[in-house]
């Protein structure tokens, strides 16, 4: 039976940590202030919110929200932007997506300050991952909450031959960088890959993270494995499920991250870990 890894307990632990940084933050004269922008009114976009302003009154983020109508031109949109850039009072910015399609989403997410990036959406962000330097912008927040589950849980990466399925700039592509950066050998899987479930078979870390149920079966498992299920799909009745089939799972790897319960729970503190990070090195610049 496999260990369990669940969100729960590394967010509870990330959220005592952030805690106590707000309040010193706080005690030195900087209140933390994560920008959220959103257009028009997504179900999940809404969803996403509500559960990234919970957390943010839980370790004492102060939220500022900007809502904007679904038909707002790309011009408006990026004046406003720049506001935010401007706004030395907004350490990070949550930028929702997809935009509507009357947005050219490269323009947008570019013209957002790579400090206040706090969710890895730039290229400047994106470049900082493959570079390993990350001292503008960040990591995108699921593939780091991945990084942090095989941290809190003591798993160990170097040397250790990880595998990941897909290659999606969100999770990825940058999850096997900073996989790469922790001395892993690291494969990368797509549809195009032969023989995937061979890859998979050898790895010592699976990262499934393919956007498909029911993509990871036996075939891809072994008994001293550690699988990181990051999807987030719905079957035919509604229920969340990963990429991975946990039945098939579960008796056999070593550990596994369930679905809901594992990496969709660290990633808004990840979020807000990085508005903290944001409002510090603010505060550094400024006393400097």
């Amino acid at each position: 039976m496999a260990e369990i890894l669940k969100g729960a307990e590394v967010t509870r632990s990330l959220n005592e940590d952030l805690a106590r940084r707000t309040r010193m933050l706080r005690e030195q004269g900087t209140e933390p202030v994560l920008g959220i922008v959103r257009l028009g009114e997504r179900p999940d976009d809404l969803a996403y919110e509500r559960g990234a302003m919970k957390r943010a009154e839980k370790v004492g983020v102060t939220v500022k929200q900007f809502v904007f109508p679904a038909d707002m031109t790309q011009d408006a949109l990026l004046e406003e932007i720049r506001k935010i850039n401007r706004d030395d009072q907004i350490h990070g910015v949550l930028l929702f997506r997809p935009l509507p399609p009357q947005i050219d989403d490269e323009a947008v997410r570019n013209e957002l300050a790579p400090e206040k990036d706090v969710d890895g959406i730039t290229d400047i962000s994106q470049a900082g991952v493959y570079a390993g330097t990350e001292d503008k912008g960040y990591p995108p927040c699921t593939a780091e909450a991945c990084m942090e589950i095989l941290r809190h849980y003591h798993i160990p990466l170097r040397g250790k031959n990880a595998a990941v399925i897909g290659r999606s700039q969100v999770i990825g592509k940058p999850v096997a960088m900073m996989l790469l950066r922790e001395n892993a050998t690291v494969t990368i899987c797509h549809t195009k890959t032969v023989k995937m479930d061979e890859i998979c078979r050898r790895a010592d870390i699976l990262i499934a993270a393919a956007g498909h149920i029911g993509t990871v079966t036996k075939e891809f498992l072994n008994p001293k494995q550690t699988v990181i299920d990051v999807a987030i799909n719905f079957d035919e009745e509604g229920k969340m499920k990963g990429d991975v089939v946990f039945e098939d799972a579960e008796p056999v790897v070593h550990s596994i991250t369930p679905v809901p319960g594992g990496v969709g729970t660290v990633t808004t503190s990840i979020l807000m870990k990085h508005v903290v990070e944001a409002a510090e090195r603010a505060q550094d610049s400024r006393r400097k």
